[in-house]
């Protein structure tokens, strides 16, 4: 019926234009190759606001191209990702947090790389929301990087399959065990059910999907908004409660526009959306 082009999509895209709309400062370390496409990417980056110097840009690669496939409520992503080069940034300065996601599938020496990396930034915070390459790598291969995750993200089949546990799974048994592997807080999604959070206590929260009435139009993207804008809050000094609701406010509005970045809201307007929700919305204890 239609086709939409969403460029400069991706997790970590995703979030670094998050944070750029919430006026927070956003850099991103991703690959591109010397074609159209890349061009283009870099150029949208540019105008929400990231930093583009730490982008690669590669001779004789494709940029990535996926392919959403939307059907009434639901979608399957088509990814294909091209083999880069990949080697860690020099950065000028000590980043306050870095925020790890999808990489490919032969991306293991460029995280065990990363990993020697970031040790140079002892009081970097880490948030680190895995995708589907990542997760089949195993809990074992990124052992690391699970231990030195500040905060940890994914939703609850993920968790589920990250550890070998069957459907149907206690939520607070899967925050226990994702917390065993090193993260010192976690945050599972459960689609219409909101988000479950525990803390580095032990302390397991709920916070419910932002009460939008209307109906989700597109979903893509709506977990990297949740887990960006959790972040984001995080770094600019709301707790891990106030944090969680301004996740969920923003995975809200990305949840009623075609891709994953169309919706974002800027700072002034999800402050807007949490001072006035349209139903009672409040984080609880479980």
């Amino acid at each position: 019926e239609s086709a939409t082009v969403c460029a400069a999509v991706g997790n970590a895209s995703n979030a670094a234009v998050a944070a750029a709309r919430l006026g927070v400062s956003s850099a991103l370390r991703a690959y591109v190759g010397r074609d159209a496409y890349g061009a283009e990417c870099l150029e949208v980056l540019r105008k929400e606001g990231v930093d583009t110097e730490y982008m690669v840009t590669q001779d004789g690669k494709h940029t990535n191209y996926h392919y959403v496939l939307w059907y009434e409520s639901q979608r399957t992503i088509l990814v294909k990702h091209e083999e880069f080069d990949y080697a860690p940034p020099a950065l000028v300065q000590e980043p306050k947090w870095v925020y790890l996601s999808s990489l490919a599938a032969n991306s293991l020496p460029y995280h065990n790389a990363m990993l020697e990396w970031i040790k140079k930034y002892p009081n970097c915070k880490l948030a680190f929301q895995p995708g589907t390459f990542q997760m089949k790598l195993g809990k074992e291969a990124l052992a690391g990087w699970y231990a030195r995750s500040d905060i940890f993200f994914c939703n609850k089949e993920e968790a589920e399959r990250i550890l070998g546990m069957p459907s149907g799974t206690d939520i607070k048994a899967l925050l226990s065990a994702i917390r065993a592997l090193g993260p010192k807080t976690v945050v599972i999604t459960d689609d219409t059910r909101g988000c479950y959070a525990m803390d580095e206590n032990g302390s397991a929260l709920h916070c419910p999907r932002y009460p939008d009435a209307r109906a989700p139009y597109e979903i893509t993207g709506a977990g990297d908004a949740l887990a960006s804008t959790t972040v984001c809050a995080l770094s600019l000094g709301k707790n891990l409660g106030e944090a969680l609701r301004w996740g969920s406010a923003n995975a809200s509005a990305v949840l009623q526009e075609i891709g994953a970045q169309k919706g974002l809201l800027s700072r002034e307007q999800l402050e807007k959306n949490l001072a006035n929700p349209p139903a009672p919305f409040e984080v609880t204890p479980i």
